[in-house]
């Protein structure tokens, strides 16, 4: 079982930057894909970035490319979503998802567990 606690997000204008931070538990977080994925009210899940343990592709969506970087820091069993450049159609619930895979996955159906979700709101 894998517990994930996002934090960091929160209202900004546009251009900002936030850091998100999702906090894993369990001894094998390296094991783990860990993904970032967003939703707004009546739209699905949308897919952001994806880092595995195992391969040096990271995958990221194409409306975030070159502004948001993922990252692990597997001793602090800990993700991070970078997020520069911010745009208001970046405004959403973020979630931290994870998934024993070693490939890096980006459909939300492939991942097993999912933290609560942190609000960033960007303003114009």
């Amino acid at each position: 079982q894998v517990q994930l606690v996002e934090s960091g997000g929160g209202l900004v204008q546009a251009g900002a930057s936030l850091r998100l931070s999702c906090a894993a538990s369990g001894r094998t977080f390296s094991s783990y894909t860990m993904g970032w994925f967003r939703q707004t009210p009546g739209k699905e899940r949308e897919f952001v970035a994806a880092i595995s343990w195992s391969t040096g592709r990271i995958p990221y969506a194409d409306s975030v490319k070159g502004r948001f970087t993922i990252s692990r820091d597997n001793a602090e069993n800990t993700v991070y979503l970078q997020m520069n450049s911010l745009r208001p159609e970046d405004t959403a619930v973020y979630y931290c998802a994870a998934v024993r895979s070693g490939r890096p996955r980006t459909a939300p159906a492939s991942y097993d567990y999912w933290g609560q979700g942190t609000q960033v709101t960007v303003s114009s």
